[in-house]
């Protein structure tokens, strides 16, 4: 085993999911991948290689992550070749406007990074620790640092501005959106997958436990759901999206809530949980017969509707919706009920086709054509890694450290 391989971390709130890759002349390419679910009382580090699914049990704490990534990484090792491993790029939710793509992490971006942390409480710490435990386990590795946000910098000024005093805009309170390396790989595949559209007036709708959607012209991002924070927009598994504020002010104030009560509520007991009381898991409710699991999917589809309908005023025409991320990708009934929604707009879905996940889902009468696209953040993150590496004779310097490492194993 002498290849080269690139790790990924992408850092959620409750999960690690960990993309594993093998470099050849600089390209990625995906070998395995690995995910620790943080909530779990037992941790386990669910490997993936080919066609081998193993579940290893893990013995540090999540409280240990210095600890538990250091045990990643030596229970990796057996399977993958570590010695071997020229650099770890992770994704960061939140760029602000410091980053306008990957950067190479160091004293200075980190410190960057982490000023922006009060802009995504709920990820960036997260991320900031871990890449931490990666420096503890391994001080030599090079690390890298793609984020969410940089994919909309392109978005004009007019949409990214609040309806604010313009002081707050000068201090950085506007429209970043988020979900930019999964709407940059679909955007991407569609060059090759639907070279029909991938120019044309598309909306991108990434639905999985975090949601969104993206309005994108000729691959060029111009408006997003999501907007200063990962709270806005459509419903989530447990986050409302679009609030009246309101409420917020109403349960600060007359209600009694703490701001870390509200903060609790607006991200973790709101969206599809929040309604239904039974889950934030769509595949849950779509099983369960009760009449509250019905209405929080028919909230969830109804505002994903509408927020097409905004998308596409902004793109002034719509030719094309792509459904991607776990919901997107694999719940043709959210998909079909959404659709229904819109038939007013020429949508027309074919029911075998939708039922099967396949590339184009609607008929050759639908006026706007839908499609279902597979998105793969970690590879964008492990390619973004490769762009901001070393100079190829600093990495072939890594490469003759590792195979002298190697030989003294």
């Amino acid at each position: 085993m002498n290849e080269r391989l690139l790790l990924t971390f992408n850092a959620g709130s409750s999960t690690v999911k960990i993309g594993i890759f093998e470099v050849t002349e600089q390209r990625a390419v995906h070998v395995g991948k690995a995910v620790i679910d943080l909530g779990a009382e037992a941790l386990t580090l669910a490997l993936r290689k080919g066609s081998d699914k193993l579940d290893i049990p893990l013995s540090h704490r999540k409280d240990d992550l210095p600890g538990l990534i250091n045990e990643v990484f030596e229970k990796t090792s057996p399977h993958f070749d570590l010695d071997n491993l020229i650099g770890v790029g992770h994704r960061i939710v939140h760029g602000g406007e410091a980053f306008t793509g990957p950067v190479a992490l160091n004293d200075e971006t980190i410190a960057q990074i982490d000023m922006l942390c009060e802009l995504a409480p709920l990820h960036q710490p997260h991320a900031l620790r871990l890449i931490d435990a990666v420096k503890s386990a391994r001080a030599d590795l090079f690390q890298s640092a793609s984020f969410d946000t940089t994919y909309h910098s392109t978005q004009p000024d007019i949409v990214r501005r609040l309806a604010m005093p313009r002081i707050f805009h000068e201090h950085g309170i506007k429209r970043y959106g988020f979900h930019g390396l999964s709407y940059q790989y679909v955007s991407r595949s569609l060059r090759s997958l639907a070279p029909e559209v991938a120019g044309d007036k598309v909306v991108l709708a990434h639905l999985g436990s975090g949601a969104s959607l993206c309005a994108i012209h000729d691959g060029v991002s111009v408006d997003s759901s999501m907007g200063f924070s990962t709270l806005d927009g459509i419903p989530m598994a447990t986050r409302p999206g679009w609030l009246d504020p309101g409420v917020i002010l109403h349960l600060l104030g007359p209600g009694g809530k703490s701001l870390r009560k509200m903060e609790d509520i607006l991200y973790h007991k709101s969206g599809l949980l929040g309604v239904s009381g039974i889950s934030g898991d769509i595949r849950e409710l779509i099983d369960s017969g009760a009449d509250e699991a019905k209405q929080a999917i028919d909230l969830f589809t109804i505002r994903i509707a509408g927020e097409i309908c905004r998308l596409a005023a902004t793109l002034e025409g719509l030719d094309a919706v792509v459904f991607t991320a776990g919901i997107g990708e694999n719940q043709p009934l959210i998909r079909t009920k959404i659709a229904d929604r819109l038939l007013w707009l020429g949508f027309d879905l074919d029911p075998e086709e939708n039922a099967r996940n396949a590339l184009k889902i609607s008929t050759a009468a639908s006026r706007v054509a839908v499609y279902v696209v597979p998105t793969d953040e970690e590879l964008m993150i492990a390619e973004e890694c490769l762009s901001v590496l070393p100079s190829a004779e600093t990495t072939k310097e890594m490469i003759q450290i590792t195979e002298g490492r190697q030989r003294r194993i």
